[in-house]
């Protein structure tokens, strides 16, 4: 639960930059019972996913957002073995994508994206930095910065923008993280 935000400013601001109707497919990978969708929605988007591995993360996304989830398509999948006959106009993925610490995993993830992505899709992923911690939940994790991300995904996406911030967890720590925001080629 360390990236537990209340009101995801920095995702928030990503996706409205992305400036996609308000009908456009968006994915929310490893959202889990973040309150990421619930703000969505309270922005007027109709066509919104939330993918987590945890089916009891999905089932209390769904207690709380109750009739207002009308308009949610939830999946319990990884994100690695994630398939959907839709292809998604912005795919949104804070605090997932880290986890995978094997070079053909990060390769898979990447191909999944572009895989599950309309032309020019918007591609938004925040993720530990090289200042974030070495492993979140017991797990280790992969550190970024703006190279190591360009060296995964700079040949099929174009860096439109990307910032670094402190996030103060639920348990008083603060661990950095890393943002980027890509347009698919």
């Amino acid at each position: 639960m360390s990236w537990y935000q209340i009101k995801p400013t920095t995702s928030l601001q990503f996706i409205q930059a992305c400036r996609v109707s308000k009908d456009a497919k968006i994915i929310d990978v490893g959202g889990g019972d973040s309150y990421l969708i619930d703000h969505l929605l309270d922005l007027g988007y109709t066509n919104l996913s939330l993918l987590d591995i945890s089916e009891v993360a999905i089932e209390r996304a769904k207690n709380r957002l109750g009739e207002e989830g009308k308009n949610v398509t939830f999946i319990v999948s990884d994100s690695l073995h994630f398939q959907s006959d839709e292809k998604f106009d912005v795919w949104h993925d804070r605090a997932s994508f880290h986890f995978f610490t094997e070079a053909d995993d990060i390769q898979h993830y990447k191909a999944n994206v572009i895989a599950n992505t309309t032309p020019n899709a918007h591609f938004i992923l925040g993720t530990f930095s090289e200042n974030g911690p070495l492993k979140c939940s017991g797990l280790p994790i992969t550190q970024y910065s703006v190279e190591k991300m360009e060296a995964v995904f700079g040949d099929d996406f174009t860096l439109e923008d990307y910032l670094t911030e402190d996030h103060q967890t639920p348990f008083d720590t603060v661990q950095n993280f890393i943002f980027c925001y890509y347009i698919k080629r």
